[in-house]
């Protein structure tokens, strides 16, 4: 029907009120094929018209007027306008990408878990120590970065990378902080910023991996 009505419109030119004088002419009908129902066709100034109502009536639809308007409804369509557009499924991170992600991820991870054990431990954080564990991190990086493919990639890697610096920075300064003394302060990490916001972002990128969409992770910023 919705075919048959858009034939119909690109055809026909429908008047609401027909000029009051119009010269004689022959008379025409209008039908729609396979039907038997009819309608008069007024030809005026060269083009052709049928009265509205017939239209309707034929088309077994109905016409209601609002304010200057005429509306035209036709079977099934009623409410159709006001159907909710669909929604569109948000595109999934890569398969590719979400391995490499989560081998990044747990390689920092693991930068800091060794910090915070040999900080507890009193043992020393020396840079050739942690030297080894920033090469490991950011190797898995770069794997990440090249795995990228999709725009949702794209912005999870800039998540990433916001990660890695951050824990860069931390590791820096404990190692700045063993070069000062030999003996860090064992509770360094209760209420540390920095630490907070590696492993909140962490938490935000694991939960990505999980649901395998972007969402983005203020902590990360």
């Amino acid at each position: 029907m919705k075919t048959l009505y858009k034939r119909l419109m690109a055809k026909l030119i429908v008047l609401l009120a027909l000029p009051p004088m119009a010269a004689a002419q022959q008379a025409r009908t209008f039908s729609i094929a396979g039907q038997s129902d009819r309608a008069a066709v007024v030809h005026i100034n060269g083009k052709y018209y049928v009265a509205l109502d017939s239209l309707a009536q034929m088309m077994h639809g109905t016409i209601r007027f609002q304010g200057t308007q005429a509306i035209l409804t036709l079977p099934g369509t009623v409410g159709v306008a006001m159907q909710p557009a669909q929604t569109s499924t948000p595109p999934h991170l890569s398969e590719d990408f979400l391995r490499a992600e989560i081998d990044a991820l747990t390689a920092i991870r693991e930068w800091r878990a060794a910090i915070v054990s040999a900080v507890q431990s009193n043992k020393p954080v020396s840079e050739d120590w942690v030297g080894g564990l920033h090469r490991s991190a950011d190797a898995k990086l770069q794997l990440a970065v090249a795995a990228a493919t999709t725009v949702p990639d794209h912005s999870a890697v800039e998540l990433l990378r916001t990660e890695f610096t951050n824990m860069q920075q931390m590791s820096d300064q404990f190692v700045a902080l063993h070069d000062k003394s030999s003996n860090i302060p064992t509770d360094s990490f209760d209420n540390n910023p920095l630490d907070q916001k590696i492993q909140n972002c962490a938490r935000g990128l694991s939960a990505m991996a999980s649901t395998k969409l972007f969402q983005d992770e203020p902590a990360c910023h």
